[in-house]
């Protein structure tokens, strides 16, 4: 008996992957990126933030993002760097935000063909750093 609820779920998180889609994440992008990312990283996502002038190192100019990476945006790439996984632990001036978004988890596909369980609020912060691309 102990097999069938993981097999079930085996067998649903496709379903449940089919039916997740950046459009139905909380609005909490815009409201993350207010509370975490902007005094460094400025409004507009420029680097331009309140709090930039006081850090050893400029933050990054978040709107070209994309036309750095040939134009497709570096969604895996991003959400490790916000949440703290890419390597640079003591080296940066950049925190790691990932205990402040833990929660719900959704499965998502970066852009890398692999969907990951991810949490909402990590999807939903990356989906909004698309809308600040540069056209």
């Amino acid at each position: 008996m102990a097999r069938f609820p993981r097999t079930f779920a085996l067998l649903a998180l496709p379903l449940l992957a089919a039916c997740v889609d950046a459009k139905d994440t909380p609005d909490t992008g815009a409201e993350d990126y207010a509370a975490y990312c902007s005094a460094c990283h400025g409004p507009a996502g420029k680097g331009d933030g309140p709090a930039a002038a006081g850090l050893s190192r400029k933050p990054a100019n978040l709107t070209t993002l994309s036309h750095s990476n040939k134009g497709a945006f570096p969604t895996t790439r991003v959400m490790a760097q916000i949440w703290g996984y890419a390597g640079a632990k003591g080296r940066g001036v950049m925190p790691d935000f990932g205990p402040l978004l833990q929660g719900e988890m959704v499965p998502y596909d970066g852009g890398d063909g692999i969907e990951t369980p991810t949490p909402i609020r990590l999807v939903a912060l990356a989906e909004y750093l698309k809308v600040l691309q540069q056209k």
